[in-house]
C-alpha cells in the first residue's frame, strides 16, 4: 500500500502545484486559465531545447527555463491578451484563453525543432538516483516533486500572510476596486500574479515531462485534470484545491492497485479519476447549494457595480451600442454566395480537392451547433465534437452493422445526441458560465475514456467502416450533399432567431433575472437549445464519418474540439457564412500549407486558428461579420447620390433658420 501512496503523491504533487496557481489567478485576476497546460509544455520544451539540444547543465537550464523565461512568457501574455480580458464577458475569456492553448504549442514547434522526443528528463542528473526509505524505492526525480509541493506551500503561505505583497493580492482578491483607491495599481500586481503563475506552469510541466512525456496534449490532458481539485476548490479556496490535487493522485495510484493490470477497463478509469470526481462535487454542490456561480464571493460591492453587463458578447461598457456578434441577425447574403461557390467548385476544380471540400461542409454542419448554443445562447459549451463523435459511431453501427438507410442513420445519431445534450443542459442550468465550460469539457473527456475507447466503436483505432449512399457516391455529390443539409440547419437557425423563441433566448443570453421578470422559462429556453445543438452536432458527426468512409472515435478526441472551437470563433461564432467558412478552412488550409509549403510549416494553420481566437478579445465579433459590416458601410457610401446630401444639408440649413 504505501509504495503505491508514495507513487501517487508525485502526480498528487504535479495537480496541486497546477490547482493552486489556477486558483490564485482566478481569484485575483478574474481569468481562469485554460491555457495552463499549454504554457507548462511549452516552458518544459524549451527546457529540453538548452538541456538536451544544446548540452547546457539541470541548474543552467532549468534559472533560465524558469526563473526568465517562465516568468516573461507571463508578463509578455499579460501586456499582450489578458489586460485586455479583465473587463470582459467569460465567453470572450474562455474563447481567447482556449485560442492560446491552441496557438502556444505550435509557437513552441516553429521555435524549438519538430523531433520526436522518446524520453524527456525532469530536474535530476541523469542516470535518476533511487533511494529506498522504508523499503520503499523513491526516485530523485518524486523527491524534488515533494520537495517543491512543501517549499511552494511553505513559501505561499509566509508571503499571503505576513508580506506586503500578499497584502496587496488578498486586497486585489478581495476588491480590486477599493485596492486601486489606496494608491497601489491592480494591473502592477496582475503582472505579478501572472509571472508567478507562469513560473508554476513551467515548475508543473518539468515535473510532469518524465512522466508524461513531452507532448502537448498530454500536457493539456493532464493539466485539465487538475481542473477536478480547482472545482472542489469552488475557484477560490486554495487549501480545498491543493488538498484535492494530492488526494486525486493518491487514489488514482490506489485504484491502479486493485484494478487489473492488462485490462481495457483499467486504462479507461485510471485517466478519467480527476473528472469523475468533478461531476460528483459539482452534483452534491448544486443539491446543497441550488445554484453555482464563479461570481460568488468575488469582489466588494463597488466591483459588482463597476462590472460590464454580462451580455453575450464581448462589450466592455453597459451602454456600448449593439454590434456584431450582440446583434440578431437574419439571413446572410454572404452565406449563400459561398455556398454557390462551393458548388460550383465541387464540379470544376481537381477531384483532390474535392474531398476536402465533402469534409469542410460536414464540418461546417457541426460548427453551426456551436453557432446555436454559444453564439445564440451564450452557453459556453466544449463538447460539441463529442455529439459529433456520438452521431458518427451511432451512424455507422446502424448504417453498417443493422443495414440502416445511410440518411436515416445519420438522423438517428443526431436523435440519439438529442437526450445527452438535453440531460447535460438540465444539469448545468444552475451553474455559472465558467462552470458550464469546465462541466462540459468534463463530460466530453469522460466519455473519449469510458465510451469511445471501446472497442465495438474504435476497432483497434480503425473505427466501423460507413459507406456514403447511393446517390453521393463521389466527392463532388457528397460535397452538394453536405452544403445541402448546411442550408436546411442554417435556414432553420435563421427562423429561430426570427421567432418568439428567438427572442426569449436573446433576452435569456442578455440577462436571465431580466428574462425571468417577463415570464420567460430559463430552464425550457436552455434545454430546447441544448437539445436542438446536440442534435445538430450529431448529424453533422455523421456527414463526417460518411466523407471519411468510416466512423472512427479517436477523431472526436475533446481536446481537438478546441481547435474546432477556435476556428469557428476567427470566423464569427453568430455567424451562419462563419460557420460555413471556418468548415471549408479547417480541412482545405492545411492542405493546401501541406502541399505548397516544407514541413516545418505543418503548425502553422493551427497556429493562426489558435491566433484568430485570441484576436477575439479585440474583436468579439470574428473577422468575417467585421469585414461584411465593413463592406456593407463602403457600399452605402458609394451608392449615396451627391443630389440627396444637398437636399438632406438645405433641409438642415433651413429647419436651423
Amino acid at each position: 500500500m504505501l509504495p503505491y501512496v508514495i507513487a501517487g503523491l508525485v502526480l498528487g504533487g504535479i495537480y496541486a502545484i497546477s490547482a493552486a496557481s489556477l486558483t490564485a489567478t482566478h481569484r485575483s485576476t478574474g481569468i481562469f486559465n485554460f491555457s495552463f497546460g499549454a504554457m507548462a509544455y511549452f516552458v518544459a520544451r524549451f527546457y529540453y531545447f538548452l538541456h538536451m539540444q544544446h548540452g547546457w547543465g539541470i541548474v543552467t537550464a532549468a534559472i533560465v527555463s524558469l526563473l526568465i523565461v517562465a516568468p516573461a512568457l507571463g508578463v509578455v501574455l499579460y501586456f499582450g491578451l489578458f489586460r485586455f480580458l479583465r473587463l470582459s464577458t467569460t465567453l470572450i475569456k474562455v474563447a481567447a484563453m482556449l485560442g492560446l492553448s491552441v496557438c502556444l504549442p505550435p509557437i513552441a514547434t516553429l521555435l524549438f525543432g519538430n523531433i520526436a522526443i522518446l524520453k524527456a528528463p525532469g530536474l535530476a542528473p541523469e542516470p535518476v538516483q533511487v533511494f529506498h526509505p522504508l523499503d520503499v524505492p523513491v526516485t530523485m526525480d518524486q523527491l524534488i516533486v515533494y520537495a517543491s509541493v512543501v517549499v511552494i506551500g511553505l513559501l505561499g503561505v509566509v508571503i499571503l500572510r505576513f508580506t506586503a505583497v500578499g497584502l496587496q493580492v488578498r486586497a486585489m482578491v478581495d476588491s480590486p476596486a477599493l485596492m486601486s483607491l489606496t494608491g497601489t495599481s491592480p494591473n502592477a500586481v496582475s503582472v505579478g500574479v501572472w509571472a508567478v503563475s507562469s513560473f508554476l506552469a513551467g515548475l508543473a510541466g518539468i515535473l510532469s515531462a518524465p512522466i508524461i512525456g513531452l507532448d502537448s496534449g498530454s500536457f493539456t490532458l493532464l493539466m485539465a485534470a487538475a481542473f477536478a481539485a480547482v472545482i472542489a476548490g469552488r475557484l477560490h479556496s486554495l487549501p480545498t484545491a491543493v488538498g484535492v490535487g494530492l488526494g486525486m493522485g493518491i487514489a488514482t495510484s490506489l485504484v491502479q492497485k486493485v484494478m487489473p493490470p492488462n485490462s481495457s477497463l483499467t486504462t479507461a478509469v485510471l485517466p478519467s479519476i480527476p473528472f469523475i470526481v468533478t461531476a460528483l462535487f459539482l452534483a452534491f454542490t448544486t443539491l446543497r447549494r441550488g445554484r453555482l456561480n464563479e461570481g460568488d464571493g468575488v469582489g466588494g460591492a463597488l466591483d459588482r457595480a463597476i462590472a460590464p453587463q454580462s451580455g453575450p458578447g464581448g462589450s466592455r461598457t453597459a451602454v456600448r451600442r449593439p454590434t456584431g456578434i450582440l446583434r440578431r441577425r437574419s439571413w446572410e447574403p454572404s452565406t449563400l454566395v459561398l455556398v454557390a461557390i462551393a458548388m460550383v467548385a465541387a464540379f470544376t476544380i481537381d477531384s483532390f480537392w474535392t474531398g476536402y471540400l465533402a469534409q469542410g461542409a460536414a464540418f461546417a454542419v457541426v460548427f453551426l451547433s456551436y453557432t446555436l448554443v454559444t453564439g445564440e445562447g451564450g452557453m459556453i459549451w466544449l463538447c460539441q465534437i463529442t455529439f459529433a463523435g456520438v452521431g458518427a459511431v451511432t451512424s455507422a453501427q446502424l448504417a453498417t452493422n443493422h443495414g440502416w438507410p445511410v440518411m436515416l442513420a445519420v438522423l438517428a445519431g443526431g436523435l440519439i445526441a438529442a437526450p445527452m445534450g438535453t440531460v447535460l443542459g438540465l444539469l448545468t442550468i444552475r451553474l455559472g458560465p465558467l462552470y458550464v465550460a469546465l462541466v462540459t469539457i468534463t463530460f466530453g473527456l469522460l466519455m473519449d475514456k469510458l465510451v469511445f475507447t471501446r472497442d465495438i466503436f474504435s476497432q483497434h483505432g480503425l473505427g466501423v467502416a460507413i459507406s456514403p449512399p447511393g446517390f453521393a457516391d463521389t466527392d463532388a455529390t457528397l460535397t452538394v450533399l453536405g452544403l445541402v443539409v448546411f442550408l436546411t440547419v442554417a435556414y432553420f437557425i435563421v427562423n429561430i432567431r426570427r421567432s418568439s423563441t428567438g427572442l426569449a433566448l436573446n433576452a435569456v443570453r442578455w440577462s436571465e433575472p431580466g428574462a425571468r421578470t417577463i415570464g420567460i422559462s430559463i430552464l425550457q429556453v436552455k434545454v430546447l437549445t441544448s437539445a436542438l445543438a446536440a442534435t445538430i452536432a450529431g448529424i453533422g458527426g455523421g456527414l463526417l464519418a460518411i466523407t471519411a468512409y468510416a466512423a472512427i472515435p479517436a477523431n472526436f478526441n475533446t481536446l481537438e474540439g478546441v481547435i474546432w472551437l477556435a476556428t469557428l470563433v476567427t470566423a464569427g461564432i453568430r455567424s451562419n457564412a462563419g460557420a460555413l467558412f471556418a468548415g471549408l478552412t479547417y480541412t482545405l488550409f492545411p492542405a493546401v500549407m501541406q502541399i505548397y509549403l516544407p514541413q516545418s510549416f505543418s503548425s502553422v494553420p493551427v497556429l493562426l486558428f489558435g491566433l484568430g481566437a485570441v484576436y477575439i478579445a479585440k474583436s468579439p465579433d470574428g473577422w468575417i461579420p467585421e469585414i461584411g459590416d465593413q463592406l456593407t458601410g463602403l457600399a452605402a457610401k458609394l451608392l449615396r447620390r451627391p443630389g440627396r446630401d444637398v437636399i438632406a444639408s438645405s433641409a438642415r440649413e433651413s429647419s436651423q433658420v
